[in-house]
């Protein structure tokens, strides 16, 4: 991407990570601006992010990158944020920009707070900011939702997919919970393209019919259009949650590695964690289900899950 035709000067923002990632950093974005309104926003992140960055209202173009790459812009940039981590290497493709000015955690040739483990990510990045003198509220979670129409309005979503063996909930439970909520109302199940196979096994052991799989039949605007629309959500804890969290849609969230006191939905939402952190083994890439993922039953899901659609 070269320079901008636009005017104002570019504040570029880092974040080359996923959707959830994405979700969490809405708060710090909507506070750069607010703050900054002079500026350009451009944010790196993965182009698959296209249709969710366009709905946080608060960036101006999207930067495509994959991963920690060198970043592609040509111009100048007048402000440089890393809401993407305080390693040496996120810090350096910034660095490589020249900015003016810089907005992250503290690191050789970069002002700000040091990074905290175990710190609510909401609350990391507004810290960060804060530090900067860019006030916000990390409870501005909320997006616009997508003008395509739910695939299907009003239903129970079960996301069945998970990118690590760590969060992966056993399918018998899922077909489980299916079989019990689909007595009482819509059920559809959601997954990538390379999970479709694990959701048709998990359809068919619940006795639904094909149509009720969409995993790999919906792109991120279509999730996000069937996650705004539905009577509840229920996830690992995946980006299908956090898009839960956004559009503030009752949700049943499982953890496994990692832990809610970091990544969970806010606690005045409509959203209930189930986990065990006494047993929780942490281990977030592994390829087996943690024990604190494991340690939650179906009748567990269950039971949240009715008292969110009583």
């Amino acid at each position: 991407m070269s320079g901008t035709a636009d005017a104002r000067p570019v504040a570029l923002v880092l974040r080359a990570l996923g959707l959830g990632d994405l979700l969490v950093a809405v708060p710090a974005l909507r506070a750069l601006r607010r703050a900054r309104p002079e500026h350009h926003v451009v944010l790196a992140a993965p182009e698959w992010l296209r249709p969710v960055v366009g709905l946080t209202g608060a960036v101006d173009a999207l930067l495509p990158v994959a991963g920690l790459e060198p970043l592609p812009y040509v111009g100048p940039v007048d402000l440089a944020v890393n809401l993407h981590g305080a390693g040496p290497q996120s810090h350096a493709l910034l660095d490589a920009l020249r900015p003016r000015e810089r907005i992250g955690h503290a690191a050789p040739g970069w002002d700000g707070p040091p990074w905290v483990d175990n710190t609510l990510e909401r609350f990391r990045w507004i810290e960060v900011l804060r530090h900067h003198g860019l006030d916000g509220d990390p409870a501005d979670v909320a997006i616009a939702r997508p003008a395509e129409p739910s695939p299907a309005p009003g239903a129970v979503v079960v996301h069945v997919g998970a990118a690590f063996g760590s969060r992966s909930w056993p399918a018998e439970r899922f077909a489980a919970v299916v079989a019990a909520l689909a007595a009482d109302r819509p059920v559809v199940l959601t997954g990538s393209a390379a999970e479709r196979e694990r959701a048709a096994g998990i359809a068919a052991a619940a006795g639904m019919p094909d149509a009720a799989n969409l995993a790999g039949r919906t792109d991120l605007g279509a999730l996000a259009a069937l996650v705004a629309q539905a009577a509840l959500v229920v996830s690992v804890d995946t980006g299908a949650a956090h898009l839960a969290t956004a559009y503030g849609t009752p949700s049943v969230v499982l953890f496994g590695p990692a832990p809610p006191s970091r990544w969970g939905p806010p606690p005045a939402g409509p959203h209930v964690v189930l986990t065990d952190e006494s047993v929780r083994r942490g281990d977030a890439f592994g390829d087996e289900p943690d024990p604190a993922l494991l340690a939650v039953g179906v009748d567990d899901v269950l039971a949240a899950a009715r008292r969110l659609l009583a």
